[in-house]
């Protein structure tokens, strides 16, 4: 288990790698000049020059590179600032360490997604579960029913009237905002309520189709109708030993769903105003804040790889014959 880990571990890193320098010569490949945004519209040729340096961009690209790469490991100096290890650069719009802004924005995200989570796999599961157990009956027609207008549904859409309905007229749920967990954990969970559940709808939908179509082919396993056979409850057959098997693709969507989460939900952000990564990449990229566009992407590209290695991690639990 231990080497199979570190081979997952391995190819992450070099994934990781290949990702960091593809983003890196993408940055200037950018028609703008980073220097020129963040110099102003009142701009002299003297100013420039003094941010050039400063940046380092009055450097040829591979030593740039370099100095770039050195950063993340060990730190660089700014002009007269320091960018402490790992340093992914200075925003042309704040004028704040890259990563630093990333570390502030990163618990609103976090807690969406994992907040989400709980709620789209929890229900997903449970109602493809009861669907495939009642395979043909009326129960399972409206729940795959209900399931396939959830999966239609865009977050804009159903945000925007979620919003209207509960919050606007209803007043059942707190207006959506996020406030840090720490400081007011009722606050936190109720700003973030209607989110959860917007996602959630669309996502459980998924889930739920997943599950239903993954029970339905683990109970026609050999296996499953031999232990059948034997004499074991229903409940046996379903929960030790079809379930067990029926699970792995879910896993497998999942750990791509928590990836794509962790690295800036961001139509969900944007819809809420949640100030995650997300939104912070939409606003980049509005600004041409050619820095924290890299630094998301890098965050992004990690949250991506580690959550395929923890699914790995969970398939070599689940089913042994993975590390094979």
């Amino acid at each position: 288990m231990f080497r199979f880990l570190v081979q997952r571990l391995l190819g992450a890193a070099l994934i990781l790698f290949v990702v960091f320098t593809v983003t890196f010569f993408l940055f200037f490949a950018m028609p703008d000049d980073p220097a020129r945004l963040s110099c102003g519209k009142t701009c002299t040729p003297e100013t420039l020059a003094l941010i050039r340096r400063d940046l380092g961009l009055d450097e040829s690209v591979p030593m740039q590179y370099w100095h770039y790469i050195v950063g993340v490991f060990a730190g660089r100096d700014f002009g007269s600032s320091h960018c402490s290890a790992p340093c992914l650069g200075y925003s042309f719009v704040n004028h704040e360490p890259v990563l630093d802004t990333l570390l502030d924005r990163f618990p609103a995200t976090l807690s969406l997604a994992l907040g989400a989570s709980v709620i789209f796999l929890g229900s997903g599961i449970m109602i493809g579960m009861l669907a495939a157990l009642r395979r043909g009956t009326w129960l399972d027609k409206s729940t795959m029913a209900f399931s396939l207008i959830g999966a239609s549904v865009t977050i804009q859409f159903l945000g925007v009237i979620a919003r209207y309905v509960l919050v606007d007229q209803l007043r059942w749920l707190p207006k959506p905002e996020y406030l840090p967990f720490t400081g007011d954990p009722g606050g936190w969970m109720g700003g973030l309520l209607l989110p959860w559940l917007t996602l959630a709808c669309v996502q459980a939908a998924v889930y739920a189709r997943l599950t239903r179509a993954s029970m339905i082919d683990a109970l026609g396993e050999d296996h499953v109708r031999t232990v059948r056979a034997k004499g074991l409850t229903s409940r046996q057959v379903y929960f030790k030993h079809a379930w067990r098997g029926a699970i792995t693709p879910v896993v497998t969507v999942y750990g791509i769903e928590l990836g794509v989460l962790l690295g800036g939900a961001v139509v969900t952000e944007t819809t809420f105003n949640i100030p995650g990564i997300g939104k912070l990449a939409v606003n980049a990229v509005a600004n041409s804040d050619l820095p924290m566009i890299t630094g998301v992407v890098l965050i992004a590209a990690t949250a991506m790889v580690l959550a395929n290695v923890a699914v790995d991690a969970v398939y070599a639990v689940i089913d042994p014959r993975v590390r094979v």
